[in-house]
């Protein structure tokens, strides 16, 4: 891995710690004189052992004297690292926990507002496992560096290179092997890299494989899947170990020679100290005290392997973190944005564009208007651009060309949060939480009273089913819901939206899951609702959009057919087309029925 990587991942790490920059400081200060302290404690013992050595020759006042300020100064530097120890040990633990969870926090938010294909893309089980090992490694790191790592980095950069005002000779065999030490740790780091590399990804994808499976649980019971399944995680791990075990091989190589080095450090030291030593050009607390600087400088040594062996092993996960971290969100508020007040409900799409893969248009130069009240159904093949044209409404992106205004304001110049908040949507996959079912109704609404919860659950005809759970509105439900039937969940959505209240509906496929009778009850409070609010709906089934004002009709991502159903069944197009292949035969009563001698032929080319 080339040192630039290393560098820019750590002073990423770096960068997470500016809203707590002053404590970061002040540590930082801290571990500074923790570094200086290990190298104090060798001069000082080496002056003391040479004070004593020529004691006999200065006389003893002379002795006392010096003694007295040696030993004061070297009290005054125990005291001081015991004040820095106690100021690390207190507040370096609390940085690092309470960052940790800011970081974790900020990092799913940012995931929460990226785009819906996004989310597509990316498994939830990577995600997860990228948010959660991020954040305890980013913990470790940050523990790590204000405990031991800021105090290394300081003893090798700034105090080792001034121990050659001590005794060049001696400084620069300890220099030497230091460099040599770290140039090992750095060969050994290139040539792992890809290994480490590939790793990683054999444990997103066993994350991946991991959640899958348990997410589909039933799917696994249901066909018997168990075996099949475990066999295949197993041969993810088997692929792990075997991509591992080398990188293993080669840090435990590192671990043996730097166990070696050290051996050969202070032998190296001790035998040109007792050379120069005899020469006279070191004395004999010169090579004491070089000595106590070799050992500390092992002990930090093999923190520093330790750190590059751990840092290694995990950077692949931390750029993976920030990978996220920088995924760009699909849509932002612009400076200035201002809230959306009171809205009317007057839609209009205004040459609208929008392409997710150039040069594929998903949307070409629709424009539509709806007036307040409105009903507007979509109606067309999938991918035909229904989902995208409410999805930009919605703001999940923005247009590429033409304008989508409410009330006349564009929609790209007021905050998204008071756009969405007037905008209800009804999916046709229930999206629920694992929580009671008053907290998932109350999610557009967190103030609404119980009142107001059963009312709107009785007008979704969801009332009945509720009490009949454990503890009614308190009862929790499964995971995405999954303790009740698909036609209890939509009925949930749909009180969630009837609770919200909003001007503008999105209904997509909002009845799909529903028996005939429930959809029946269903539609009469979606019509009670309807009355005064624009309401768009996305529909397959044709059935359920006979009273919309108006009926736009896709296809490739233009609308090639507009106006109501019985306009839109007279002309014998494409929708009449569709209505026929749905019904068998124009619905009764439609203007259809006089035209007998075309129904053949809607019907062959349905």
């Amino acid at each position: 891995m080339r040192a630039s990587l290393f560098i820019s991942i750590y002073g990423r790490v770096l960068g997470l710690l500016r809203p707590v920059r002053t404590l970061a400081v002040t540590l930082a200060l801290a571990n500074l004189a923790l570094a200086a302290v290990p190298f104090l404690d060798p001069i000082l013992f080496g002056r003391a052992i040479d004070l004593l050595t020529h004691a006999a020759a200065r006389g003893v006042e002379a002795t006392l004297h010096d003694g007295v300020r040696i030993f004061g100064l070297w009290a005054a530097v125990g005291v001081g690292g015991i004040g820095a120890r106690i100021l690390v040990s207190l507040h370096a633990d609390r940085l690092a926990h309470r960052q940790r969870l800011n970081v974790t926090a900020a990092f799913c938010e940012h995931v929460l507002q990226l785009h819906l294909a996004y989310h597509r893309r990316s498994h939830s089980g990577r995600l997860l496992k990228i948010m959660l090992q991020g954040g305890d490694q980013l913990f470790g790191l940050w523990l790590a560096m204000f405990r031991d790592h800021l105090s290394t980095l300081a003893a090798l950069v700034v105090l080792l290179p001034l121990t050659l005002f001590l005794n060049r000779p001696l400084a620069l065999l300890m220099i030497a092997l230091v460099a040599a030490s770290a140039l090992l740790t750095a060969f050994v780091t290139r040539r792992t890299l890809s290994a480490q590399g590939e790793v990683e990804g054999y444990r997103t994808a066993l994350a991946e494989r991991a959640g899958d499976t348990i997410g589909n649980v039933a799917l696994v019971q249901s066909f018997v899947r168990l075996s099949a399944e475990m066999r295949m995680m197993r041969e993810v791990i088997e692929r792990l170990l075997s991509a591992q075990f080398p990188v293993l091989n080669w840090w435990a190589v590192v671990s043996v020679l730097q166990g070696a080095a050290a051996t050969v450090t202070v032998i190296s030291i001790f035998a040109l100290g007792a050379w120069l030593n005899l020469q006279g050009e070191a004395s004999v607390g010169e090579i004491v005290a070089f000595m106590g600087f070799a050992t500390h400088l092992i002990g930090r040594m093999d923190q520093v392997v330790g750190f590059v062996n751990w840092l290694f092993m995990d950077i692949h996960n931390l750029r993976e973190f920030f990978e996220v971290l920088d995924t760009p969100s699909a849509v932002a508020d612009r400076p200035g944005a201002r809230a959306m007040e009171k809205v009317e409900g007057r839609v209009e799409f205004d040459r609208v564009s929008f392409s997710y893969e150039p040069p594929r248009k998903a949307l070409d130069d629709v424009s539509f208007a709806v007036a307040p009240g409105q009903t507007a159904a979509l109606v067309g093949e999938t991918g035909a651009g229904k989902s995208t044209a409410m999805g930009l409404l919605h703001r999940q992106d923005d247009p590429q060309q033409g304008v989508i205004r409410i009330d006349g304001a564009d929609i790209r110049e007021v905050t998204l949060d008071s756009l969405r908040a007037q905008i209800g949507v009804v999916f046709q996959e229930s999206l629920l939480f694992y929580r009671s079912i008053a907290d998932n109704l109350r999610v557009g609404r967190p103030e609404a009273t119980d009142a107001e919860l059963e009312a709107a659950a009785r007008l979704a005809c969801a009332h009945e089913f509720i009490l009949r759970q454990p503890r009614g509105y308190q009862t929790r439900i499964g995971e995405r819901g999954s303790n009740l039937s698909g036609g209890e969940r939509q009925r949930l959505a749909i009180a969630r939206v009837l609770l919200k209240n909003p001007p503008l509906l999105i209904l997509d496929e909002a009845t799909s899951a529903l028996d005939a009778a429930t959809e029946a009850q269903v539609q009469q409070a979606f019509a009670n609702l309807k009355k005064g609010r624009t309401t768009f709906i996305i529909a397959h089934r044709l059935a359920t959009i006979r009273d919309a004002d108006l009926i736009l009709v896709f296809q490739e991502g233009r609308i090639i057919e507009r106006g109501s159903f019985p306009e839109l069944v007279r002309q014998g197009g494409y929708f009449a087309r569709l209505v026929a292949a749905q019904f068998q035969h124009p619905p009764a009563g439609e203007p259809g029925d006089q035209r007998n001698e075309k129904a053949p032929f809607l019907v062959g080319n349905g």
